[in-house]
């Protein structure tokens, strides 16, 4: 049984752990609100770029680039998974990165072969257990306060530079997918060859364009910056994701240290009066024998 210093420092410690998960959850409260602002501003600009595309797309032209209409094979793979660089954030990073070790195993399961390309720290630090091998790049954005679109740009440049080289054939990007506080859905989305979205608003494809120049130089200006555009958009949904799910994680790590404190106290107040009952019995005691 503890003694009622050790259970003393203990009760300390936990309220010291207490005052830093609070004081966490405010700091990822005041930053999620900037971050939610900024992914949901970054969504309507992704849309109709991929709209675009798929209008121009529809057109029709027989000199598409290669990043939209692929190498015409299937057999390589890379996965560019995007996460958080720091923990303390519940199950974020783990979602993305088992969503993406799903795909992989599925993948090699069906003969193919994958590479993969690490955006985060913690994503590679938890897919280099398994598929160590398979990682040939990896980003980190520790050092950046801010994400802002060259970050973005930076990555999008590494990842046409390896299609160009013949490296991978497909090319799929996973992140987070921000949808509330509580809530943030782990996404899969392909890259390469460009892939035409479903679902476009009425009468956008029924409409009639002329392009100048034509339509392929168009497109091979447009899809690579569609691609560090869409990387641009998973960036600031994870950042938004994060700090969500930073703030549930150490809103539930306060409560529970609450519950600690409460339970250790009422141990400690226990302990503290058994031993006040026997040091008054063994007095009466000595009393009585004299």
């Amino acid at each position: 049984m503890p003694s009622l210093k050790d259970l003393k420092n203990r009760i300390a410690t936990v309220k010291a752990t207490q005052k830093i998960t609070k004081a966490m959850k405010m700091v990822a409260a005041a930053k999620l609100r900037r971050a939610q602002e900024a992914a949901e501003a970054a969504r309507p600009y992704s849309q109709r770029m991929s709209a675009v595309l798929a209008n121009i797309a529809q057109a029709g032209t027989n000199d598409a680039p290669r990043l939209m209409t692929g190498t015409g094979s299937d057999q390589v793979h890379l996965l560019v998974v995007c996460t958080a660089e720091r923990g303390l954030c519940g199950g974020f990073n783990s979602q993305i990165a088992r969503l993406a070790r799903d795909h992989t195993r599925k993948l090699l399961s069906e003969g193919k072969t994958v590479k993969i390309y690490c955006v985060g720290k913690k994503g590679y630090d938890i897919l280099r257990r398994d598929f160590a091998s398979l990682i040939i790049e990896r980003t980190e954005l520790r050092e950046v306060k801010k994400i802002g679109f060259e970050n973005a740009d930076q990555i999008g440049k590494k990842v046409i530079s390896l299609f160009n080289k013949g490296e991978f054939d497909v090319c799929t990007l996973f992140y987070s997918e921000f949808k509330s506080v509580i809530s943030q859905v782990p996404t899969a989305q392909q890259l390469i060859p460009a892939a035409v979205p479903a679902g476009e608003p009425a009468g956008a494809s029924d409409a009639s364009y002329e392009y100048e120049p034509d339509a392929g130089a168009i497109l091979a200006d447009l899809i690579p910056r569609n691609i560090s555009v869409q990387i641009f958009r998973a960036l600031l949904e994870n950042v938004a994701g994060e700090m969500g799910a930073k703030m549930s994680a150490m809103d539930n790590a306060t409560r529970n240290a609450g519950d600690m404190i409460n339970k250790l106290t009422l141990k400690y107040n226990r302990q503290r009066q058994a031993q006040i009952t026997k040091e008054l019995i063994e007095i009466i005691s000595g009393a009585e024998a004299l």
